[in-house]
């Protein structure tokens, strides 16, 4: 597929993603996450992880890794082709389906609005928040360095996301609407479940996949 026709679908996508709070109430979060076992190679084996989460006590209620190949190369901002096929595996298998998904990439917060979370979001039709380690789009002011202080992502004065510090004096987090969402929702619950720099659901989601692979790749 040529890249203007990726485009043309992400483009698209965009025009489906909603960005208000459209549910009735969010009781449990998962988080996906996915690894590589060699990120620079292509076709490669890839692993990809949900953890679900009680909103209350932040304890974990269910897991599931889903193993697979992938064979789309990593080109940057069309992420979604090469992970979306795992993570759409993952969904589909899992027995518990939690009431939101954070996703580690990007939501709205993207060239063309449409990245991963949204992806996913708008494909299967649920909650999605994107939360990201680093900025993929956009421009903002450093928040305070106090946990709670957020400032706005933005391009041409838009508001895409929200630049987020989920613990004090650490590097903020990067959460952007995914799907049915508003964005002052999407902050509030990336910090009600943030004990240390990465929300819950995707940390936890991180470490179970960074165990799995270990056990793969060496016993």
């Amino acid at each position: 597929m040529r890249i203007e026709d990726l485009k043309r679908i992400q483009i698209e996508c965009s025009k489906k993603v909603i960005q208000r709070d459209d549910f009735e109430k969010i009781e449990t979060i998962g988080g996906m996450d996915l690894t590589f076992e060699k990120i620079d190679e292509n076709p490669t084996r890839a692993w990809a992880s949900l953890v679900v989460i009680e909103l209350k006590t932040l304890r974990p209620v269910y897991n599931l890794v889903v193993e697979d190949e992938v064979s789309f190369p990593y080109i940057p901002t069309f992420l979604a082709f090469r992970e979306m096929p795992l993570l759409l595996k993952l969904y589909e298998k899992a027995s518990v389906k939690p009431d939101i998904y954070f996703i580690d990439g990007q939501g709205v917060a993207h060239p063309r609005g449409c990245g991963i979370a949204s992806h996913f979001g708008v494909e299967t039709g649920e909650v999605s928040v994107g939360v990201a380690k680093t900025k993929l789009f956009g421009h903002y002011r450093e928040p305070e360095r106090k946990r709670g202080s957020f400032t706005y992502l933005r391009y041409r004065e838009r508001i895409i996301g929200a630049v987020v510090r989920t613990k004090d004096n650490t590097q903020p987090v990067f959460v952007s609407v995914g799907h049915r969402i508003s964005l002052k929702t999407a902050v509030e619950l990336v910090l009600k479940t943030s004990k240390f720099r990465i929300p819950e659901p995707t940390r936890l989601a991180h470490n179970l996949l960074q165990k799995v692979r270990r056990e793969s790749l060496f016993g």
